[in-house]
């Protein structure tokens, strides 16, 4: 399995940004797709995550904010960033958890300037 994360930029306090993550490979019809992110100096953190029924789940520092989907026929998940703020500033990393083993992509930078 590989994921291939972009999106990822420059912006501006308030903008947005839409991450995608394109699964490959042996891809189960069960399985869980997400977005954690690392700020530097700080431990990896689920920002939010989408069940393949679509069942979502979100950090409280984004929801209201952040909108998670995803499209089954493409493996796709996707990260919508509203209302951007420099504490959203991090590397965010896709994950696919399937089957009880986890999946990362490479990551794609975020950075929120102020």
């Amino acid at each position: 399995v590989q994921l291939q994360a972009s999106g990822g930029g420059l912006v501006q306090v308030g903008g947005s940004l839409r991450l995608s993550c394109v699964a490959s490979g042996s891809i189960f019809n069960m399985n869980v797709m997400g977005w954690y992110r690392q700020a530097p100096g700080k431990q990896r953190e689920l920002v939010a995550n989408i069940i393949n029924s679509g069942r979502t789940n979100y950090a409280d520092s984004v929801k209201s904010r952040f909108s998670i989907s995803r499209d089954n026929t493409k493996n796709t998940v996707y990260l919508q960033m509203n209302s951007l703020k420099p504490e959203d500033t991090a590397v965010y990393y896709c994950n696919l958890v399937q089957r009880g083993l986890d999946y990362w992509g490479q990551g794609t930078k975020v950075t929120v300037s102020s």
